[in-house]
């Protein structure tokens, strides 16, 4: 159940043969990101569980399971922000039922990244999986 974007990202993936070439290109991704503005890097958007400083904002636009989920992120490494990057284009556009339907990790492991990141890394990209999914959780439950 991969967005357009995301397909784009797998699709772009498969023509870079080298992981330093797919590493620089997560890394543009992020810096392609909107930044986000320090007012919303606090407590409350923090993720917990991430090597790097990660921060996750929800946009939830209208109610119930059928509300459509959008996040922005930021992150004080390049690579972390490149994650949130490709996390945003799996999930966002999708209503809070659909983001609760993903199989993040089966779509993550088509970019082959399980196999080339840390394991804090993974772990960090784990953690906001967890919390978006937790969002659009609260977001289908309201």
């Amino acid at each position: 159940m991969a967005t357009d974007a995301f397909e784009e990202i797998a699709e772009t993936f498969e023509f870079l043969d080298d992981w330093e070439d797919r590493y620089r290109h997560v890394i543009e991704l992020g810096r392609a990101m909107e930044p986000l503005d320090e007012a919303f890097r606090v407590p409350a958007t923090k993720v917990d569980g991430c090597a790097s400083q990660v921060w996750l904002l929800p946009q939830i636009e209208g109610e119930g399971r059928g509300a459509e989920f959008h996040f922005r992120g930021e992150s004080d490494a390049m690579i972390v922000r490149g994650l949130i990057a490709v996390l945003a284009a799996l999930y966002n556009g999708l209503t809070v039922e659909e983001v609760l339907r993903v199989d993040a990790g089966g779509e993550l492991a088509r970019l082959g990244l399980n196999d080339h990141l840390s394991a804090q890394r993974s772990n960090g990209l784990r953690a906001m999986v967890e919390r978006i999914r937790f969002l659009a959780g609260e977001a289908a439950a309201a």
